[in-house]
C-alpha cells in the first residue's frame, strides 16, 4: 500500500501540481493545432518518470507514460469526463501495483 499512496500522490502532484495552465492549454488539439502532441507527451511523460521514480520500474514508467497519454487525450477530445479521466488514471496506479505484486515487472 506504501508503492499505491506514492503513486496517487505522484499523480495528484503530475495532474494538478505540477501542470500549468500553459500545459492544460497547449496539449488541447483545438488550441495549438501545430504542436498539441509535443504538450500532451511532455505531460505524459512526467506522469511516467514519477511512476517509474516510485516503482524503480521502467516498463511501468513507459506504460504509464502511454496510458496516461491515451486517457487524456480521450478527456480533450470529450469522450471521457473529469471523473472518469481520473478513476481510469487511478485504475492504472492500481494495476501497476498488482504487476509488481505479481513479480510481473
Amino acid at each position: 500500500m506504501d508503492i499505491f499512496f506514492l503513486l496517487v500522490f505522484g499523480h495528484a502532484l503530475g495532474d494538478f501540481g505540477l501542470q500549468s495552465e500553459h500545459l492544460i492549454k497547449n496539449k488541447n488539439r483545438t488550441n495549438n493545432p501545430d504542436a498539441w502532441y509535443i504538450f500532451l507527451a511532455a505531460h505524459a511523460v512526467i506522469h511516467g518518470g514519477l511512476v517509474g521514480f516510485f516503482t524503480g520500474s521502467f516498463i511501468l514508467a513507459l506504460a504509464e507514460t502511454v496510458c496516461h497519454a491515451i486517457i487524456d487525450y480521450g478527456k480533450i477530445d470529450g469522450r471521457l469526463s473529469f471523473k472518469l479521466d481520473q478513476t481510469l488514471h487511478i485504475a492504472c496506479k492500481a494495476v501497476w501495483i498488482l504487476l509488481i505484486a505479481k513479480q510481473l515487472v
